[in-house]
């Protein structure tokens, strides 16, 4: 078995002067260092284990350390549990006591090799019992699947890189440039196909730390960041999930810019919908379907570039043999895992849940989960991720679960990319689906995330998790349902308005761009002391004080970030700020003191759900493409932007405070201060004055 030390050593021959790992401003390491970084590491690290037959857990972001911890116990032969940074403390306790892992490689300021610059991590001693693992087992990777609880999965070391060689010869050398871990670390097929198949061919796995490439919250992704880092980057190859695909090709058509260094986008981990694909092509990007498990060491077929018919997840990499039971399940033979901690894997193929068709020319058509499949009341079979496929290629929503099993019509529950544009995007999905497998309804839910339990870490649906918080039981989102019901038409009303919907498209001036800035400082500048109104006038109410006292705290001083932006796009902050408001700004800000003044100070949480709902679509759809546009510096969003962010949190946190809204008064007087609200926000983006659109009429 060639080993990765093997290859290291070879390149650092043939080409010592090419770069192997490329963390951008946190260093670079060549060919001809890398042998000798690794070793000086491994003198460090072994001489602190007590058994080198027992794992050591690795946690540490995407760069060099995480990388040359990687090599050191590939080359030690040290069993290694891999732990993304996403796990919970909970999954990672866990992890490290059911593997019996003795050790943890961690970031950290202690340095196991001398020399300038290297930045190092530390080793904590754990006091675990030993696990019993299969023999031979050389990784660890925690998966729950799409349902039960997380289980550790035992594969070879062979296994492994005889799986990202398969990879190198099904897609060719030639693609050996500079790949991009965009993935977490931890994540197998990141770490086989990406890590381990660039080493072998001699290419450059850049490795940068997870937030300098728009993923610092893996599940809420920056992907106008990611675009440009690809770019600035000059990166060959990527490995992503269909979320990431689907957020990058919105990028891409939004701001017309294109990435045509790529050669190879290999997509994996859950369904690709036909029309996604397309739109993918569209912008430039080759993109590729691939399927795989974690029991089949990640990648068992990928479509090839010369793929004529798109839509199934091409043919088989080489490292497996592919075959259909009488039922459609697919079975996979060959190498496969080695079982699970405690529980050897039994001799024979591996049966893996997933229902497929085999066409003439080899290509495996992927048609859903065993388990999953819905039989509506007019006796259709439906794969849910056929439609959900369809659901999550639109820009405006970034997750979706189907479900209508014994029910005349499908349901769904979407997590919004876009509030604002659900029902059109349910609509267009729609069209190109038939009758039978059409979303009749819908609502709108928190993201799904392994946080709370309803995302695998691989970025699998965990279906009987979702069902259960949200369609079994008492649920928490019954009012926010009907808040989000109930203003459906006034947020239609405010998404129409042409001030906004450029705003959106990136089809501003800087004049138009400062004058939204200055009327947001009008109005956030009166955000706390409303608060603080409210506040005072609910103290019977404890469950609604204690959320606006969270509120208070986070949104203090933010009317300050919008000056400073106005300064950094070249107006006069000092000026906004003395400025009168327009009159629909200040009637917007009358109202709001009128109902919390004068009437239920419950109502502030409809202005709240109107602002925080608006501007999560302003930041992840706008503020890149005015920058972009305008040729703006970044610190001139820093409204937008940080706001986006934290009213994706805030909005997780809305909606089940709203789940907790129970008296009918309060209720209603929530929707009407959102619709009230929504029509005045409406006015306030009307009156901004629009050079460009008026020049051009």
């Amino acid at each position: 078995m060639i080993r990765l030390s093997d290859a290291i050593r070879a390149h650092a021959c043939a080409t010592p002067d090419a770069i192997a790992i490329d963390s951008g401003r946190h260093g670079r390491v060549d060919w001809r260092a890398l042998p000798g970084m690794i070793a000086l590491a491994r003198d460090g690290l072994v001489g602190q284990l007590a058994d080198r037959t027992r794992p050591v857990a690795v946690m540490l972001d995407q760069g060099i350390d995480a990388c040359i911890a990687e090599l050191v116990l590939e080359r030690a032969q040290i069993p290694i549990l891999d732990l993304p940074g996403f796990f919970t403390p909970t999954q990672r306790a866990h992890a490290l006591t059911a593997s019996g892992a003795q050790a943890l490689i961690a970031s950290g300021a202690q340095s196991l090799a001398a020399g300038e610059g290297w930045p190092g991590f530390t080793v904590e001693a754990l006091e675990h019992p030993a696990a019993a693992l299969p023999e031979g087992t050389g990784r660890i990777s925690f998966t729950s699947g799409s349902t039960g609880d997380a289980k550790g999965i035992c594969l070879s070391a062979g296994h492994l890189i005889g799986v990202a060689r398969a990879v190198i010869n099904h897609v060719g050398i030639g693609h050996a440039g500079r790949h991009l871990a965009l993935l977490p670390r931890g994540i197998l097929l990141e770490t086989v196909a990406g890590f381990s198949a660039t080493l072998l061919a001699g290419g450059t796995y850049v490795a940068l730390p997870q937030a300098e490439v728009g993923l610092a919250q893996p599940f809420r992704p920056d992907f106008a960041m990611m675009a440009a880092v690809i770019a600035e980057q000059r990166i060959t190859s990527l490995i992503l999930v269909p979320e990431y695909l689907a957020g990058l090709v919105a990028i891409l058509e939004a701001t017309g810019a294109r990435l045509p260094l790529l050669t190879l986008v290999a997509v994996g981990g859950a369904r690709l919908s036909r029309d996604l694909i397309d739109r993918a092509i569209a912008v430039g990007l080759p993109v590729r379907q691939g399927y795989g498990l974690t029991e089949c060491g990640s990648v068992i077929t990928l479509e090839r570039a010369s793929e004529a018919v798109r839509g199934s997840v091409g043919t088989g990499i080489g490292a497996n043999a592919i075959s259909l039971a009488a039922d459609g399940e697919i079975v996979v033979g060959g190498p496969v895992c080695l079982g699970t901690i405690g529980a050897p894997h039994p001799a024979g193929p591996y049966h893996t849940g997933d229902i497929g068709r085999i066409d003439a020319d080899g290509r495996l058509w992927i048609e859903g989960r065993k388990a999953n499949r819905i039989i509506t009341s007019h006796g259709r079979n439906i794969a849910p991720e056929w439609v959900e496929a369809a659901l999550i290629a639109q820009p405006g929503i970034a997750q979706a679960l189907v479900h209508g099993e014994a029910e005349a019509t499908l349901s769904a529950l979407i997590v919004a990319a876009d509030p604002q544009r659900i029902a059109a995007a349910v609509a267009t999905a729609n069209a190109g689906l038939p009758a039978y497998a059409q979303v009749a309804h819908w609502r709108a839910v928190p993201p799904f995330t392994p946080s709370n339990g309803q995302l695998t870490a691989n970025g699998r649906l965990r279906r009987a998790a979702i069902v259960a918080f949200h369609l079994k039981g008492p649920t928490s989102m019954r009012f926010f349902d009907r808040l989000v019901a109930e203003t459906r038409a006034a947020r239609d009303a405010l998404a129409a308005v042409p001030q906004l919907q450029a705003g959106l498209a990136g089809h501003i001036d800087r004049t138009t761009y400062i004058a939204y800035l200055t009327q947001a400082y009008h109005h956030v500048r009166h955000t706390v002391p409303l608060m603080q109104a409210a506040r005072a006038r609910l103290n019977a109410r404890p469950l609604l004080a204690a959320a606006l006292d969270d509120y208070i705290f986070e949104e203090t001083g933010h009317e300050n970030w919008i000056l400073s932006d106005i300064f950094a796009a070249g107006g006069d902050g000092q000026a906004a700020a003395y400025s009168e408001p327009h009159a629909a700004t200040a009637a917007m800000i009358d109202h709001a003191y009128d109902a919390v003044l004068d009437g239920n100070p419950a109502a502030l949480f409809g202005m709240i759900y109107v602002l925080e709902s608006t501007s999560v679509a302003m930041a992840t759809g706008g503020a890149e493409a005015v920058r972009r546009t305008l040729g703006l510096p970044a610190e001139a969003f820093t409204y937008l932007t940080s706001h986006g962010a934290l009213d994706l949190d805030h909005m997780h946190f809305f909606t089940e405070l709203m789940g907790r809204v129970d008296d009918p008064g309060d209720q209603q007087a929530i929707i009407a201060m959102a619709n009230a609200m929504f029509g005045l926000f409406a006015g306030l983006f009307a009156a901004i004055p629009m050079e460009r659109l008026d020049a051009a009429a």
